[in-house]
């Protein structure tokens, strides 16, 4: 059973990238053109090796794999099932972050800390999470469940589930808001900076109204 369950997991992370991308073709164009794919089947060996508290090699296979996949996870991170790693380019996921099942990165995602602090300072994501590209979650947050996390977002506080996040700092834009077919459209997200300028033209109109039929 030991034996079987790596061979599962990467039929797996195969299959989530069918699910995921349209241009995935065959099997081989994943097992060789596929960086993300790459980079989890080297994570995973290199994080076993980790446990087994085998010094130096973890690291250099992590290392080896930034050089050729252009992503970084850290040997101590903890990744669930089905991650799906999006062209992956810039990829950074640090020591202690932690990482739930059926999650989706795309290309210059940081799961980052934000000092020399000790411990725990990574994020902590949770289950069926899209981060956008470019989205940087830095320090030791939790992002919920079913979250959805625009390009380009900067999200240093916790998120909890079922909300959409953009901007920098991350503003939370849509709460308790259940997407039936779970996909992040980057090209509709709302800007908050403008909802909230909107907010206060609408505000002043209605208070210029006010003053116009007491006068």
């Amino acid at each position: 059973m030991k034996l079987l369950n790596p061979l599962r997991r990467i039929k797996d992370d195969i299959k989530v990238i069918y699910e995921n991308d349209p241009a995935a073709t065959n099997i081989f164009e994943i097992i060789f053109c596929y960086p993300g794919f790459q980079a989890l089947v080297a994570y995973r060996i290199a994080h076993k090796l980790k446990q087994w508290g085998v010094p130096f090699i973890p690291r250099y296979i992590s290392y080896l794999t930034r050089i050729i996949t252009g992503i970084e996870i850290h040997p101590s991170a903890k990744i669930g099932e089905r991650l799906f790693i999006d062209h992956g380019e810039g990829v950074v996921i640090g020591e202690t972050a932690e990482i739930g099942n059926d999650v989706i990165i795309y290309q210059q995602v940081t799961l980052g800390g934000t000092g020399k602090e000790q411990g725990k300072r990574h994020p902590t994501i949770g289950n069926n999470v899209i981060i956008g590209a470019g989205a940087k979650i830095l320090g030791n947050i939790k992002i919920a469940d079913n979250v959805r996390i625009g390009a380009g977002s900067v999200v240093v506080d916790d998120v909890p589930e079922y909300c959409t996040v953009v901007g920098v700092p991350g503003k939370i834009v849509k709460q308790h808001y259940v997407n039936p077919d779970g996909v992040l459209m980057h090209n509709r997200i709302p800007d908050p900076v403008t909802c909230e300028l909107n907010r206060l033209k609408y505000e002043l109109l209605d208070l210029k109204n006010k003053l116009e039929k007491k006068e």
